[in-house]
């Protein structure tokens, strides 16, 4: 059980860096406590459903994603709204990154 928290507050740790948020501000927007969000990033204590839902609404993301890692229909259709917003530019960017990603060493 504890490797199954330290990987969850891991996941939550790096949804909250990639959009450069404290965790007080993920506090603001999600509703659950800095004190709370701090024990599940540290794997240390086991998050309420109601606030693993909270933060998968405010990361945009499944609970399922959240709890196991795993990406369903609802996290990719998230990803192909805001793919579809981007500019020529920032699409010829994003697929010269897919393809560096890719490559075989």
């Amino acid at each position: 059980m504890e490797d199954i928290l330290k990987t969850m507050g891991q996941r939550i740790v790096c949804l909250r860096k990639e959009q450069n948020w404290t965790q007080e501000y993920l506090s603001q927007i999600s509703g659950v406590s800095s004190q709370t969000i701090s024990n599940a990033e540290r794997g240390v204590k086991a998050l309420r459903p109601e606030n693993i839902v909270k933060l998968s609404q405010a990361f945009q993301v499944s609970t399922d994603y959240i709890l196991t890692g795993h990406r369903n229909s609802a996290d990719y259709l998230f990803m192909e709204v805001k793919l579809s917003t981007l500019t020529q530019k920032q699409s010829d960017r994003m697929m010269r990154a897919i393809k560096f990603l890719l490559e075989e060493d």
